[in-house]
């Protein structure tokens, strides 16, 4: 096998198009590296596995279903526990931070994590840094046991709290230099992994002993590569709860509307499963898809259908979409929050009122409208079971990449394995609904909305997304001829 570097990734190359986007490790910059045999050898828990450790060669496939002709293609680290470790227990000084906005899942990584190292692999010294990247240089720290964190996986939100923005590259390297700090599990979405992989090539430039650990949060699922984002099953399950009050609501009256409005500020996700969950939604509206209100196949129109139809109707909005269509947001489209995301109006409200305002003048008909913004409810709530396995098992992958060596690089499910990931593939972009693909497809069917595309959009839009080959989940083709940016089957 060849190894050569590429844009600062550590790329391995083998035959039949075999490549391995491998993650740095501590070997890579410290000569003479001290390795240790791992401590789970001795752990009872692990005395029933049949083999305790990953292979230094597995490898997870980024797409899975390919033609006879298509080369063996991308591949990523399988995480795991390793027979060697680069720390003693005892030399362990860990720490954990949350940036970002609030998702479920939250306080179970960060139980796990630190669960993971002190039953694991004998850590008795992890610290929490409070309220985000600020709180290295600005803010207190709570030493973290299992005793502390042992029933936080049940409560919504962090402990450590957290915070946007506030990232000092050099003062939060030199806080950690001077604890003696030499694990670091970032916990946050796109933004804070960007940060972290800027705190890793800082800590290589010192030349320091640290690992670098980045764990995925986004409750909208837009972190590309990996098979989901942990808090978006609870998003989307608590998400029924509003889209059942709101239809709930619209059936019991003449010519009533629901309009819920659902997080997704860029990536339509959480709307497109709560809606295809539901079964009770008449039409999903998501950033990745243009609408219009007024004129023929417009939303005015459809809902003067479907109210004649059936007397009541659902709307479910991504607090994204339609920002364009918002000429009051114009004068804001350019302000940013801490975190750099954009500052978008409440687009839930202004469709509201813009519906009442067409049935009460020009369809002159008499309608009844709830709008429900269930945002901060979702988002704040305990993560539930199947996001809690999840979240331990993310977790436990970062402890075990961390002791033996690795460092920049997030963990996350692939194709239904835990893998190591390097930053610069998670933060390249943003993973987003393609509405030439089958799930869309499947959500249309479901509601019999318009798609509100012309042929002409649908031709254009599949012309600039080309003919590469996607990723595929379960055996089953997802998505048809896209781009890199994945989608999560409906048989998951």
């Amino acid at each position: 096998m060849g190894v050569f570097s590429k844009s600062q990734m550590k790329i391995v190359t083998g035959d039949a198009g075999y490549v391995l986007e491998d993650v740095p490790h501590l070997s890579d910059y410290i000569p003479d590296l001290l390795t240790y045999s791992n401590p789970l050898q001795d752990y009872p828990a692990y005395s029933v596995v049949r083999q305790y450790f990953v292979d230094a060669d597995d490898t997870v496939a980024q797409k899975i279903v390919v033609h006879k002709s298509s080369p063996r293609g991308t591949h990523f680290r399988r995480a795991g526990p390793r027979q060697k470790v680069c720390f003693e227990s005892d030399e362990v000084h860990a720490c954990i931070v949350t940036c970002g906005g609030l998702c479920p899942g939250l306080n179970t990584v960060i139980r796990e994590i630190v669960c993971g190292l002190y039953h694991m692999y004998g850590v008795n010294k992890i610290l929490g840094i409070e309220g985000g990247y600020m709180g290295f240089y600005a803010r207190n720290t709570i030493p973290l046991t299992p005793r502390v964190v042992n029933d936080i996986h049940k409560r919504g939100g962090t402990i450590l709290g957290t915070s946007r923005g506030g990232h000092d590259t050099s003062k939060i390297v030199d806080s950690i230099q001077d604890r003696g700090i030499n694990q670091v599990y970032i916990i946050g979405g796109d933004g804070t992994q960007k940060g972290a992989s800027v705190i890793y090539e800082e800590i290589k430039r010192r030349g320091l002993k640290v690992a670098v650990a980045g764990i995925p949060k986004t409750i909208d699922n837009d972190i590309p590569v990996i098979d989901k984002s942990f808090g978006f099953d609870t998003a989307v399950e608590e998400a029924q709860r509003a889209i059942n009050a709101a239809h709930v609501e619209a059936e019991s009256i003449e010519n009533g509307i629901g309009v819920v409005k659902l997080m997704g500020r860029y990536s339509g996700f959480i709307a497109m499963y709560a809606t295809l969950a539901s079964r009770d939604v008449d039409c999903c509206l998501i950033p990745e898809s243009p609408f219009y209100l007024e004129g023929k196949g417009g939303l005015f129109e459809f809902m003067e259908k479907r109210l004649k139809e059936n007397g009541h109707m659902v709307i479910v909005i991504a607090e994204g979409a339609g920002q364009e269509l918002l000429s009051e947001s114009m004068h804001s489209m350019d302000q940013q929050d801490a975190s750099g995301n954009k500052l978008l109006q409440d687009v839930g409200l202004w469709i509201s009122h813009r519906i009442k305002d067409h049935f009460t003048k020009q369809s002159k008909m008499v309608i009844n409208l709830k709008y429900i913004d269930p945002t901060y409810m979702i988002r704040a709530i305990p993560s539930n079971a199947s996001d809690n396995v999840y979240c331990t098992l993310l977790a436990q992958s970062a402890v075990h990449g961390a002791m033996a060596g690795y460092t920049g690089f997030t963990v996350g499910l692939v194709n239904g394995r835990h893998t190591y990931i390097p930053f610069q593939h998670i933060t390249e972009r943003q993973n987003k609904v393609v509405i030439t693909d089958r799930m869309w497809a499947r959500l249309l069917s479901s509601t019999n909305q318009p798609s509100f595309l012309s042929p002409k959009d649908i031709i254009e839009d599949k012309r600039e997304e080309g003919p590469t080959p996607t990723q595929l989940l379960d055996g089953e083709n997802c998505m048809d001829d896209k781009p890199a940016s994945k989608e999560i089957c409906s048989t998951r």
